[in-house]
């Protein structure tokens, strides 16, 4: 069983900057994709950036530029770096994880960490 943890999240002002960590501990397994999602206040959940194994990228249109996504396999971590952050930018953050496991024949199944907040001031 893999648990997804994150931490990294609190409050920020306009203009500033916050790294995210997601760390996956647990055993016999490697994570394919990875990625972060956000819930703002009254909204769906959307997808913020996404990474792949060979650490190819996508980012909503919304943090292009802003954010970047990025992963060590060997520490089973995916991070986001967020600059120049907006009040829109509030929300909790989420990280997910597709996970195939190595002693159960290539079963792969998806994980969501528990989310750490993120807000940022006007």
């Amino acid at each position: 069983q893999v648990q997804l943890v994150e931490s990294g999240g609190g409050l920020v002002q306009a203009g500033g900057s916050l790294r995210l960590s997601c760390a996956a501990s647990g055993s016999n397994f490697r994570i394919n994709a990875m990625g972060w999602y956000r819930q703002a206040p009254g909204k769906q959940r959307e997808s913020v950036a996404s990474i792949a194994v060979g650490s190819r990228t996508v980012y909503a249109d919304s943090v292009k530029g802003r954010f970047t996504i990025s992963r060590d396999n060997a520490k089973n971590t995916v991070y986001l770096q967020m600059n120049s952050l907006k009040p829109e930018d509030t929300g909790v953050y989420y990280c997910n994880a597709d996970i195939t496991y190595y002693n159960r024949g290539g079963f792969t199944e998806n994980y969501w960490g528990q989310g750490t907040q993120v807000t940022v001031s006007s």
